[in-house]
């Protein structure tokens, strides 16, 4: 993983400096709300409904075991001892004290973290596939280009202030597992007839108030234009963006308002006038990716026998593999999910001991390292084949082992009206309902993949917008009410959900939900999935069940 130099380290501390003053100076009456404010979000302080929360930034999900310490022990000094893992792969602290911020800020930078750009109106944290680098089925490790766009975008003098956020994500494979189409930005690295690895180029992705996928802008970009053509986008977008309403203003509604063809012919010509100004040459594109080699894998010639007998010998072991464990590029390791929804827990949550727990783990079976996936679980990424029988029970020991990865138990929720102020209705309790009604694993392998994502507002920062199963909370005359969309997908076959009907009150979502799965097992072909179902068949048989009675 990347290490910082004298430079990142100096600019890190620097900042550190200058927002302990700036929090002195607001404590103190030098400064108005007004005036902190912005600069609270430049280091991602947000203020929530019970305290402030601490955004802080995991590029592209990657994480040492030093640093999973030190989260940690932040957690247990400065909140309430656990932390929140985000769909953007970034940690959320729910319970800091506004005073404790710049102290908070000063321990991250001790081991190379921070939580600058996690909010405000800049460029966000750059995003990519949890399997980065070990995947068998990619063309190129998409990580070393997330960390050049990173070090590009971190106080870029002219994108401190866009009209609204913006995100990009990055992958090397053909199957979307960073949900690419819907950011601002999405690169998909590829190879042309010439057989060049470059960039397809995506615009135009969002969710929120407003979903739409991203569509292509260039097919093909060569990898020493990367900067000088996401720089031109942004000049596009900087110049032509709303300000004028912060709900139209991300470059999704750019454009939509001006077509992709006129954003595509302002983006060529500014472009044209900067290309020569900003090429990535071979020295720099190598320098980073010295970061990002391969370990030291150790290649066994003897079969491991004993994983299969562990396998046939104890069947939650193998039923773990079976569904939090995924093929590695290298013969004779694994890839292993640690899931954060066990039932007990809000979807993302982790407790400080538990961190300390991985951290330790990771040293022991995985070369130190731990990744954090868009979809609020963790893994372990270079596991041998030999080491997962006892890394399956350190996890087990400590409540980590929950076997239910890309089963209807592993949501995606919002912290909605626990924590948000922004939000019109809950999510979290939902979440804890819907396990407690579906508590048999059995019922939910049969089931297969179904991706259930709960918002409590129209901004849907749990993305129910492409929830296989999405469930949106409104207000309706101060009562929480819910409405349900079917069929969306973040993958490669994106797509956006159709709304089921009218609201659902809250004490009948759960049961709607049975209801929806009831239909799906009277329609589906053998082994079919939720969603191929509902492709289909369509949402109507599913309108019919839910209101047949109401």
């Amino acid at each position: 993983m990347y290490q910082y130099d004298d430079y990142d380290q100096t600019m890190v501390d620097q900042r550190v400096a200058q927002y302990r003053d700036q929090t002195r100076r607001f404590l103190a009456g030098e400064l108005t709300e007004q005036q902190f404010r912005p600069l609270r979000l430049m280091n991602g302080l947000y203020l929530q409904i019970h305290a402030p929360m601490l955004r802080i930034a995991v590029p592209y999900g990657l994480m040492s075991s030093t640093q999973m310490r030190k989260i940690a022990d932040i957690s247990r000094n400065y909140d309430k001892g656990y932390v929140h893992f985000t769909t953007r792969t970034n940690i959320q602290l729910n319970w800091p004290t506004l005073e404790s911020v710049p102290d908070i800020l000063a321990e991250l930078a001790t081991v190379q973290m921070h939580a600058i750009q996690t909010s405000g109106n800049c460029i966000r944290n750059t995003t990519t596939d949890q399997l980065a680098g070990v995947s068998a089925d990619e063309l190129e490790d998409p990580r070393p280009w997330c960390e050049i766009i990173r070090q590009w975008s971190t106080f870029h003098p002219e994108f401190a202030y866009l009209p609204r956020k913006f995100k990009i994500a990055v992958i090397g494979t053909t199957e979307d597992r960073a949900a690419t189409k819907l950011h601002d930005i999405g690169l998909h690295l590829v190879k042309n007839h010439q057989g060049e690895i470059g960039f397809e180029v995506l615009v135009g992705g969002g969710l929120g108030r407003t979903p739409i996928l991203g569509q292509i802008i260039r097919p093909f970009l060569e990898k020493k234009d990367l900067l000088s053509y996401l720089e031109a986008i942004l000049r596009v977008y900087n110049r032509l963006g709303r300000r004028d309403n912060k709900y139209k203003s991300r470059i999704k509604i750019t454009v939509r308002e001006h077509g992709l063809n006129h954003i595509r012919e302002l983006v060529e010509a500014e472009w044209v006038n900067i290309r020569e100004q900003l090429v990535l040459d071979d020295t720099e594109i190598a320098r980073v990716k010295q970061y990002f080699t391969e370990p030291a894998y150790q290649v066994s010639a003897v079969a491991d026998v004993s994983f299969s007998d562990r396998k046939a010998d104890n069947a939650d072991f193998a039923r773990w593999v079976k569904q939090n464990v995924v093929d590695h590029k290298i013969a004779g390791y694994k890839i292993a999910y640690i899931s954060l929804k066990a039932p007990s827990m809000p979807p993302g949550d982790i407790t400080s001991g538990q961190l300390d727990v991985i951290a330790n783990l990771a040293e022991q079976f995985s070369m130190g390292e731990i990744r954090s996936s868009h979809n609020q679980n963790l893994l372990l990424s270079d596991v041998q084949q030999a080491d997962l029988y006892p890394l399956w029970m350190c996890l087990q020991a400590e409540g980590l082992a929950t076997a239910n990865i890309n089963t209807m138990s592993d949501m995606i929720c919002c912290p909605g009206l626990d924590f948000c102020s922004l939000a019109n209705a809950s999510s979290i309790p939902l979440v804890k309902e819907i396990n407690e009604r579906f508590d048999d694993l059995d019922y939910l392998y049969d089931l297969g993949d179904i991706k259930i994502k709960i918002s409590g507002c129209m901004n849907g920062c749990a993305h129910q917008s492409v929830g296989h199963i999405g469930i949106l909370g409104v207000d309706k005359k101060g009562e929480e009410w819910y409405q349900f969309t079917l069929g969306g997908s973040s993958e490669q076959d994106a797509s956006l959900g159709e709304r089921l009907g009218r609201a659902i009150p809250k004490d009948k979502v759960v049961d709607t939900v049975e209801t929806l799965l009831e239909v799906f097992k009277q329609h589906r072909l053998q082994d079919e999935l939720f969603l191929a179902t509902v492709r289909r068949i369509g949402i109507e048989p599913f309108k019919e069940g839910v209101y047949a009675n109401h």
